[in-house]
């Protein structure tokens, strides 16, 4: 009973932020663009589809809250006490690469850019080069935001200011956006977007705070958060240079 009970509560939390979008769209397709619906989408499919969202977003959060959440403090926690850097790095470096590289948003972009670089003729116009340059900025991605969480966790572990790290990554990122090839700027941007993701930013988060926590003289308001930040930055500056190096050195 109390599980339902933490659902619906949930389901509410759900509805409320949603809200915002479903209103933005219903006013501008009647008021602005008036026109009718697309002749294979329905009022009932979209109101399935609405249902489907609401019903797969309460559990997804839920059970972030659930088992994710406990997990990386724990986890956190756990390798502090046993003061292995080591492992404490590799996990670091795995989590942020292993929820990247599966990430749907970063497949959809990586797609998209693809098909965007063929046109541009930077890359073969061939399906099997326009697949291999997708999985290849993927991976360049997720490698990014397995070294920007590394990074996060030393900077917890050495206590160093988190504003001068973010400060370089920025200058570093203007410096390289007046390098890199036009076309590859764009993409740059939207993968520091897209890997701020619903499964990243909760086990990440959860990996600082439970980090800070675990570790005497650091204060989990101010030492805990931090890592989002370095998986915004660190991809568009990886997929830069990625561009700089492979793309601009090709054209």
């Amino acid at each position: 009973m109390t599980l339902l009970k933490t659902l619906l509560e949930q389901m509410i939390e759900s509805a409320r932020d949603l809200a915002p979008v479903v209103i933005v769209f219903a006013l501008f397709q009647v008021l602005v663009i008036r026109q009718p619906l697309p002749p294979e989408v329905s009022v009932a499919d979209l109101l399935i589809g609405l249902v489907s969202v609401l019903l797969g977003l309460t559990l997804f959060i839920k059970g972030l809250q659930i088992g994710l959440f406990p997990v990386g403090e724990n986890l956190a926690h756990a390798f502090a006490r046993k003061a292995s850097v080591f492992w404490l790095i590799l996990f670091a470096f795995c989590l942020g690469f292993g929820t990247t590289i599966a990430e749907p948003a970063l497949t959809a972009v990586s797609a998209k850019a693809s098909v965007v670089m063929s046109e541009a003729a930077l890359i073969a116009p061939e399906a099997e080069a326009q697949r291999q340059f997708a999985i290849t900025l993927r991976v360049v991605v997720a490698l990014s935001v397995g070294s920007a969480v590394v990074l996060g966790v030393l900077r917890i572990l050495q206590g160093w200011p988190l504003h001068y790290l973010i400060i370089s990554g920025y200058a570093l990122v203007l410096i390289l956006t007046g390098l890199a090839p036009d076309e590859i700027v764009g993409i740059a941007y939207d993968s520091g977007g897209v890997t701020t993701s619903t499964i990243t930013v909760p086990l990440v988060a959860a990996l600082g705070v439970g980090l800070a926590t675990a570790i005497k003289g650091r204060n989990p308001m101010l030492d805990g958060f931090g890592l989002i930040a370095f998986a915004s930055v660190m991809p568009i500056i990886f997929v830069l240079l990625f561009g700089l190096i492979g793309i601009g050195g090709v054209a």
